[in-house]
């Protein structure tokens, strides 16, 4: 399946749509009305012509899927699970868990928000009172001294000059710190996003760890629906393709269809590839053994649901004490280049 690079539409917003329509399909109302509905009663939205082009482009295909790949607002993920919905049906199951995925998306956001905002708010701030007292406050103090006939010592000269240093030395780590940032966040946004995530996971490993748990729960959730609606293993693997954005994941779903196709068993093919751990793989024998692999794998998405939900917590938890701590650490280079320029100056007055 074809991938898209778009994301436009924030997740809160999505979990809203996807639990509306979930609704509309568990009413048993012809989709078609539901979604014009939506789309009518959704004229205060900022989304409204969005609703609007999906519900006119769902009368024209007849096909949900297709009419959401029909504008560039909705996310690759979305559209595919939507395609996997279509194609299982499943469809009331899919925008369930789009709907509660969404959500959780839109609570880590906002929980990372309010972790980093006061930091960064501070982090601006002191680059404000550093460039203050940098251009402003000592060269002026320095002058008030010239004037009244006093000089400043060789030693003080040189402790003005190390303060100094220091304060810019602090201003071009933040400015340097800020830049890669603000270029990171641009370049998610663009073709580069896969190998701007791959350096972020090579740089922060728990990163690492979190998306590989995340392929996992959704790679376990589709193959739940596959077998509950009785779908060949390597057509499921076939469409998993298309809505995993992880490369390394990717390539190991690659593995396990060809695998697959040469004859090997699902068990054996999913215990080689390496997408679940070990105590996954044993309960995936059992479930084939005794013909429930669709409970299994839905179970196995959850657990690593929670696991996921646990560790994006755990760090959290450590995000915002870390940033303080390295704040402070700046903001007592920062009182360096203020008070060592000083006291080069209260030792030339004695």
């Amino acid at each position: 399946m074809e991938k898209r690079e778009k994301k436009t539409i924030p997740a809160a917003e999505l979990s809203s749509f996807c639990s509306q329509i979930g609704l509309i399909l568990d009413a048993g109302l012809p989709l078609y009305d539901g979604l014009e509905t939506l789309a009518n009663s959704s004229e205060d939205s900022p989304y409204h012509e969005h609703y609007v082009k999906a519900s006119q482009a769902l009368n024209e295909k007849g096909s949900l899927y297709e009419a959401l790949k029909e504008d560039d607002c909705w996310p690759n993920y979305l559209v595919e699970m939507v395609g996997i919905g279509e194609t299982s049906g499943h469809m009331d199951q899919v925008m369930s868990g789009l709907a509660s995925y969404y959500a959780r998306q839109d609570r880590i956001r906002t929980a990372i928000v309010s972790a980093v905002t006061y930091p960064l708010v501070l982090s601006a701030l002191l680059v404000v009172i550093v460039l203050i007292m940098l251009l402003k406050v000592l060269p002026v103090f320095n002058r008030v001294l010239e004037s009244m006939g006093m000089s400043v010592s060789g030693s003080g000269n040189a402790l003005m000059a190390i303060g100094s240093n220091i304060g810019w030395i602090v201003l071009i780590l933040i400015a340097i710190i800020m830049v890669a940032a603000l270029v990171c966040v641009l370049l998610l946004r663009t073709s580069a996003r896969p190998k701007v995530l791959a350096f972020l996971k090579r740089l922060f490993p728990p990163a690492k760890k979190l998306s590989i748990k995340m392929s996992a729960s959704r790679i376990a959730d589709i193959l739940a629906m596959m077998f509950a609606s009785g779908f060949p293993t390597g057509e499921a693997f076939r469409l998993i393709e298309g809505v995993i954005d992880d490369e390394e994941a990717l390539s190991k779903v690659k593995t396990v269809r060809e695998e697959l196709e040469n004859g090997e068993p699902f068990a054996d093919s999913i215990g080689k590839s390496g997408l679940f751990e070990s105590l996954h793989c044993r309960m995936i024998h059992m479930a084939v053994a005794a013909g429930r692999e669709d409970q299994v794998m839905q179970q196995i998405s959850d657990i690593y649901e929670g696991q996921i939900e646990d560790g994006i917590a755990h760090l959290l938890s450590i995000i915002e004490p870390t940033l303080i701590a390295l704040l402070s650490i700046v903001i007592g280079a920062i009182l360096l280049s203020v008070m060592l320029p000083m006291a080069g100056i209260l030792s030339s007055m004695l």
